[in-house]
């Protein structure tokens, strides 16, 4: 799972909203908060940022994390 999806989970969970209500308050769709949170590769930056700023978040570009070479 992804640093993003793992935080939009955890803040989620610590307001306890369930997906439904996450998705209402923030305007998204439940689909769309399933698979944010279940770490889909592709999805709307837009929408993400929608989320994140459910807790004062946004998400900005910055170096990739590099996995370490064995």
């Amino acid at each position: 799972m992804n640093k993003i999806a793992e935080f939009i989970k955890q803040k989620r969970k610590e307001a306890r909203l369930t997906q439904e209500e996450f998705a209402m308050y923030s305007g998204l769709g439940m689909r769309f908060v399933r698979e944010l949170e279940q770490g889909k590769a592709t999805v709307r930056m837009d929408k993400v940022n929608k989320a994140l700023a459910m807790f004062g978040m946004e998400a900005v570009p910055g170096e990739k994390e590099r996995e370490p070479l064995d």
